[in-house]
């Protein structure tokens, strides 16, 4: 009994020490690895302005009042597809009762819809927004950056990104001693890039001439956009 024990305990050690040579080979990999962090940014123009127009009504027939809503709508898409460079996407359209005052029997109903215009060309959808609101309302008015700027952007600062890493990574050779490096990950990540930045409607309008419709005042700004690249460096003696 006790010597099929010791067999036993010899083959274990004996396995197990083939097993460890991965191990020790995984520990040399990471022989003078570095950790590195380099950040670049840049500030971005809100290129792209977005305007929510709505119209909302009441009636106590509820096919008038859908009838209304459709006559509104279908004159405001005819004036905004006449000019040039606007996109149209229309918004949500709800239609809910109105109750009376001890909310049991129904008096009424009101529908609301959204008409949403999108453009790059901030002069002319600011003229067009004047205009339709003659006849809409105003819900918001937005701004953000155009999915091509925004490329042009992120290959930008990828470069940039780069060039600091390759910066900072030689930075940390020249201080170890080392007499060069290599990469041996890099990752990249960017933020800053907004949502629509909202502006309430009323804030924006600025009287023209006594004939004309108001016209809202815009300024669209910038956003500061960065851009990580965070890897790992192996210093070479």
């Amino acid at each position: 009994m006790s010597r099929f024990t010791r067999s036993a305990a010899i083959i274990t050690l004996s396995a197990s020490a083939p097993a460890s040579l991965p191990a020790m080979a995984a520990d040399e990999l990471h022989y003078n690895q570095i950790s590195l962090r380099a950040e670049v940014s840049q500030e971005v123009a809100r290129d792209k302005m977005i305007v929510t127009l709505y119209t909302e009504s009441q009636n106590s027939d509820p096919a008038k009042l859908a009838a209304e809503i459709t006559t509104a709508m279908n004159k405001a898409l005819d004036q905004a597809r006449a000019v040039k460079d606007v996109t149209l996407r229309q918004g949500s359209r709800n239609s809910y009762p109105i109750y009376d005052d001890k909310n049991q029997k129904i008096t009424g109903w009101r529908e609301r819809a959204e008409l949403r215009l999108e453009s790059a060309d901030f002069p002319a959808l600011s003229q067009l927004t004047g205009e339709l609101l003659n006849t809409l309302k105003m819900d918001s008015m937005d701004f953000a950056i155009a999915d091509a700027t925004r490329k042009s952007s992120e290959d930008a600062l990828l470069k940039d990104a780069v060039a600091a890493f390759k910066a900072r990574a030689q930075l940390a050779t020249d201080a170890l001693g080392g007499k060069g490096y290599k990469i041996v990950n890099l990752n990249f990540n960017t933020n800053g890039y907004p949502q629509p930045f909202a502006r309430g409607g009323a804030m924006m309008m600025k009287a023209q001439a006594m004939d004309s419709a108001p016209t809202p005042q815009v300024e669209a700004g910038t956003s500061q956009v960065s851009m990580s690249a965070d890897g790992v460096i192996e210093v070479l003696q």
